[in-house]
């Protein structure tokens, strides 16, 4: 996103897309997910072992659930190759324990996009294309997602990947950011997502750091 586009954006948002080592501030979010939902019909027996694999990673969220707890954290660090790195970590106080779907977001100046690499071990790569809306909201759409592990470097299928859409804004009448994701496969339509409303805390980085268990277990080299 441009310096114009990136203007266009609410304050709020502004500053919470700002999150990174030159602002010196994380950002920690703290709100409920009025719905976290799968697909329902025939599609759900289709995606249901998906859904519980990707959960084994801190990729997808395998359960449903209507106001549901949820913090995000984004935090700035540099990771093993040097590259400015912001975590993008969801954690949903689900019935039966936490869940978590990660996603840290590193700039690819390659592709000239962010990339977003998704669970522990960054095994999945993709493009992300933001724009802002013209009520100053902004607008995530993924692009190509990749599947990475050693020597292997493959684009996912379309048959079985999905893409994600993601709509951030502002609500000024209750001081809250709120968020909405679906995420779909362009053969059976919708597959999942979730959507609700939070709060938004900022600290210095540099004094907080980033704390034990927020970052992946295994590192992706290739941007």
């Amino acid at each position: 996103m441009g310096e114009e586009q990136f203007g266009r954006l609410h304050p709020e948002l502004q500053r919470r897309f700002s999150v990174g080592l030159d602002s010196g501030e994380l950002c920690v979010g703290r709100g409920v997910m009025d719905r976290i939902w799968h697909a329902g019909g025939a599609v759900r027996p289709l995606i249901r072992p998906f859904l519980a694999l990707g959960g084994t990673r801190n990729i997808l969220l395998p359960r449903t659930g209507r106001q549901v707890p949820f913090t995000i954290e984004n935090v700035p660090y540099r990771d093993s190759y040097g590259r400015e790195t912001v975590t993008f970590v969801r954690t949903f106080a689900m019935p039966g324990g936490p869940r978590r779907f990660d996603a840290t977001m590193v700039h690819s100046p390659e592709r000239g996009c962010v990339l977003d690499y998704l669970g522990t071990h960054q095994h999945l790569a993709s493009e992300l294309r933001m724009t802002a809306e013209p009520d100053g909201s902004l607008l995530i759409r993924s692009g190509e997602h990749r599947f990475r592990e050693g020597p292997v470097d493959v684009r996912v299928p379309d048959l079985i990947g999905a893409d994600a859409e993601v709509r951030e804004s502002f609500d000024e009448r209750t001081g809250r950011f709120r968020i909405r994701v679906r995420v779909v496969n362009r053969f059976v339509g919708p597959l999942f997502g979730y959507e609700g409303s939070f709060t938004a805390s900022y600290a210095d980085v540099r004094r907080c750091g980033v704390r034990p268990g927020l970052r992946p277990v295994r590192e992706e080299a290739r941007a």
